[in-house]
């Protein structure tokens, strides 16, 4: 098996299919970014990209040889015979532009991939460590476009002029000739719309299911995670139950318990039904983290004097701020985002959530750019907190898998 793993096979073939994903991915990108013809050449990447790795593979550490194929790379590329086609009326500045990314970006990550792999044959490691880097790229590749793609369509539209979307509605580049024009549909949805009072009542509803959530799940997060009752176990398993049934299911009984009960276009029904979603998600959280905490500190508490409410407050929601926060960011996007209840129960638009007023939008006689324009302002307040506050996510999702 050892004999098959040639490095000058494995290496062309892995930086032909490299190429070829790479080329694909640049002409995407400046394609949305200039709004002009670049289109990858299969042919031609499959070639360039084994020529690369040849080269690579043949190297010896040798960087004189990886700035001579980049410069080449570019070259090649620039006049329209390498594995970017570029359209014939595409400016000479954004040519270069682009067969210099494809290439700088091309050349490093298959030095990369290929760094440490002979050119004969490849033990066991070298084999793997190069697959492995290779599908790691893959894949960070495919997630960022599966993220970004949509994200900056989404941009791109909303700075969009009506006229500058029928004319061409794939063009996703940007006019900066129209200065602040650009944020046209933004202005026009706050001034017209109301977005800002969406913002609020989201803002309000989702911090009020945050502390409806916490003020119900630490108490009984820390009866199951501490305390010995009569069907302990069996709660403790049972508590995502109710994500077993799909909310649509349950949204024809709550819709007329609600009208029954009046509670339906109200926001007090709203912060009344998002905990019910919320609450089990973070009792099995918190209980998971509470579990990890030393018993000892607690005990040690009790010994001296202090009540089981007094050390839950004291001694252990201090100990627990890292689960606290991520459970409470947890909850707070899922209020955030949330659009089915919103969208059955509220039906006057002085009291629309954010999500309930883009879906609003959605509609043939309001501008598409509008309709992204909401889509964007009801993203980036979460992205932001989300990014503000991830070290804490991730500490608090992962300080409870492992005890002691």
């Amino acid at each position: 098996m050892s004999g098959l793993r040639l490095g000058c096979v494995i290496g062309p073939l892995l930086g032909a299919m490299w190429m070829l994903v790479l080329s694909t991915t640049v002409t995407v990108a400046m394609s949305f970014a200039t709004g002009e013809v670049f289109r990858p050449s299969s042919l031609l990447s499959l070639v360039v990209g084994a020529t690369l790795a040849l080269i690579a593979l043949a190297r010896s550490a040798d960087r004189l040889s990886l700035v001579v194929a980049v410069v080449a790379l570019t070259a090649v590329s620039y006049v329209g015979l390498g594995p970017m086609v570029i359209g014939a009326d595409v400016d000479n500045g954004t040519r270069a532009v682009g067969a210099a990314l494809l290439a700088v970006s091309s050349g490093l990550s298959l030095w990369k991939i290929l760094e440490g792999c002979p050119f004969g044959t490849l033990s066991r490691h070298e084999f793997e460590e190069a697959v492995i880097r290779f599908l790691t790229g893959f894949g960070f590749i495919v997630f960022t476009a599966a993220v970004l793609v949509p994200f900056y369509v989404m941009v791109m539209t909303s700075l969009k002029s009506q006229q500058a979307l029928l004319a061409n509605p794939l063009d996703f580049s940007i006019d900066f000739s129209r200065g602040w024009d650009l944020f046209r549909s933004y202005t026009e949805l706050f001034r017209d719309f109301g977005f800002g009072g969406y913002l609020w009542t989201s803002f309000f509803v989702s911090v009020l299911t945050v502390v409806i959530t916490l003020l119900f799940s630490v108490p009984g997060a820390y009866a199951v995670a501490r305390l010995r009752f009569k069907g302990q176990a069996v709660f403790s398993r049972s508590i995502l139950l109710i994500y077993m049934v799909p909310m649509i299911v349950l949204a024809l009984p709550i819709y007329i318990a609600f009208s029954v009960t009046g509670l339906r276009n109200t926001l007090f029904g709203l912060i009344l039904i998002y905990p019910v979603t919320t609450i089990p998600v973070a009792l099995y959280m918190l209980q998971g983290y509470f579990r990890g905490l030393p018993v000892e500190v607690e005990e040690a508490g009790l010994m001296d004097g202090l009540s089981r409410l007094q050390v839950i407050l004291k001694i252990t929601l201090p100990l627990s701020l890292p689960a606290m926060v991520s459970v409470s960011l947890y909850v707070f996007m899922i209020a955030w985002n949330e659009f089915l209840l919103a969208f059955m129960l509220l039906d006057d638009p002085s009291k629309f959530t954010l999500t309930r007023g883009v879906a609003m939008l959605n509609s043939s006689e309001i501008p598409r750019q509008h309709l992204m324009a909401g889509a964007v302002i009801a993203t980036i307040p979460i992205m932001v907190l989300f990014l503000g506050l991830e070290r804490f996510m991730t500490k608090g999702l992962t300080a409870g898998s492992v005890k002691g």
